[in-house]
């Protein structure tokens, strides 16, 4: 026999956490496994190991609605975010129902039974267990094969090559060059770091990303904290900080060109008059086109400032015995190369899902709600923001999850499903975004529509009327009893 669950959740980062504290709180007779396919909880969080791997949201809504952010610092580091999400589970009596080193790799639906069976991979062996409700929290890229730019003659440089999905323990890069190829949150926050002890570090890009300063540590909720309670300090915090997050994405949609300009003024006034801004930040695209990189305190214009670190906007020829040939013709010498080109995108860690004996490719499928897929039963997928906090969506689809299970439990379901039928699929993509990550990913990723609730939204407002307070039987989503 195999082993039983209600739920089985996947993932034990900080979107796995939420489904599980909510599947404790508002389904507290069901049972639950977590399956972790690392050895130790945290996700992204426990993965980077690079300098300076820090949040690139406020904690304040990267934080769980149910557990108060209280440290100094509302922009954190790794270790400060594992030791909250660590705090999380040893809290709210998670842990125990973790399962590390048990990576899930297929996962079938059989509609007779109402069960998923899911083929996990663990270092005794494969093994499988049953649910009838699966929740994928296992984030949106490939942890095992970030991208590969394909820069020629890589083999020729004698010096390091190092991908920040990789860092090796204790490299020593003191005294050292190091060129950072990237413009994007991780090359914004490895430069910065490293020119705190190497000799010079350059970010060299191949065309510019919008940079907006923030300071580290958010005054307005520090002095919150002095004069009320945490929690509620917390929750005050938590909407202003939604509202400017909505706000910022918001202002910069419909004025894109003084959004820029602002961005612009605020880098010349910390570079100075005699910076080429306009060569290194000012990118070709509108603001919130991309994400934007957020800078503590504006560390990476203050390295830049010092000399410690500089910025190069050109393309690459190939690499050298040396360093890296540009197009242009210069050669930048380095000791150490960091390719921060980007991650690889991937929907639920690319899991095999057949529903009743048919495979189910999610490229397939129309999304339901942001969260759910046409054609397969009794799953969600904890998908967030790409314009805001990723929490504050993983959050509001972990209740809607437990208010499906509820719901079913209530009218004598045994499963639901999102039923698109009619239904005409926009080549829209899920994250509304132009990113060269989010646009090499859009083949393999489901499709939405132009009416809900089959549109992928970007804005939490809506999203929790949406998945917190919208009905459930709302004739796209089919409810269906066994016997």
């Amino acid at each position: 026999m195999r082993e039983y669950f209600d739920a089985v959740v996947v993932g034990a980062g900080i979107s796995g956490i939420s489904a599980s504290y909510h599947l404790q709180k508002y389904c507290p007779d069901k049972t639950y496994a977590v399956l972790e396919g690392r050895a130790a909880l945290g996700g992204t969080w426990d993965l980077f190991r690079y300098p300076g791997v820090r949040s690139d949201s406020d904690m304040h809504t990267l934080g769980f609605s149910f557990k108060p952010w209280i440290a100094d610092d509302s922009i954190a580091d790794a270790p400060a975010i594992l030791d909250y999400l660590h705090e999380t589970v040893n809290e709210f009596g998670i842990a125990p129902h973790i399962r590390f080193n048990s990576r899930l790799t297929a996962a079938s639906w059989e509609s007779k039974t109402a069960r998923w069976t899911v083929t996990v991979a663990t270092p005794e062996g494969e093994q499988q267990l049953e649910c009838n409700f699966l929740i994928m929290g296992t984030g949106y890229y490939n942890y095992e094969q970030p991208y590969d730019a394909g820069f020629l003659n890589q083999a020729a440089f004698r010096g390091q090559i190092i991908h920040p999905q990789f860092w090796p323990k204790d490299l020593d890069y003191k005294d050292k060059q190091v060129v950072v190829i990237g413009s994007g949150a991780t090359a914004a926050t490895v430069v910065p770091a490293m020119a705190k002890d190497a000799a010079h570090v350059t970010m060299l890009q191949r065309s510019p990303t919008y940079m907006i300063a923030r300071p580290r540590r958010d005054a307005i909720a520090n002095t919150l904290r002095k004069v009320m309670p945490s929690k509620l300090a917390y929750g005050v915090t938590r909407i202003k900080n939604i509202r400017y997050q909505h706000f910022l994405y918001s202002y910069s949609k419909r004025h894109p060109d003084k959004a820029a300009q602002a961005l612009r003024n605020d880098a010349l006034k910390r570079l100075g008059d005699d910076y080429p801004v306009d060569v290194h930040f000012k990118p070709s695209y509108g603001p919130w086109d991309q994400r934007l990189c957020l800078l503590p305190d504006g560390d990476l214009f203050t390295a830049i400032k010092s000399g410690k670190a500089e910025v190069v906007t050109d393309t690459i020829q190939c690499f050298t015995e040396h360093g890296i040939l540009l197009e242009s013709g210069t050669e930048l010498p380095a000791d150490i190369i960091v390719t921060a080109t980007g991650l690889t995108m991937e929907l639920m860690s690319g899991v095999t899902l057949t529903v009743d004996g048919a495979p189910m490719p999610v490229r397939k499928t129309i999304s339901y709600k942001g969260c759910m897929y046409s054609g397969i039963p009794n799953l969600v997928s904890l998908f967030g923001y790409a314009n805001a906090s990723w929490t504050l969506k993983a959050d509001l689809i972990a209740r809607f999850a437990t208010r499906l299970i509820n719901h079913m439990d209530k009218i004598g379901a045994a499963y639901c499903v999102p039923d698109a039928k009619g239904v005409l699929p926009l080549a829209l993509p899920l994250m509304d975004l132009s990113s060269s990550y989010v646009k090499r990913a859009e083949l393999s990723m489901p499709k939405q529509a132009e009416r809900d609730p089959w549109r992928v939204h970007h804005n939490y407002f809506i999203d929790k009327k949406l998945l917190g307070g919208g009905r459930l039987e709302d004739g796209a989503m089919k409810f269906v009893r066994l016997g």
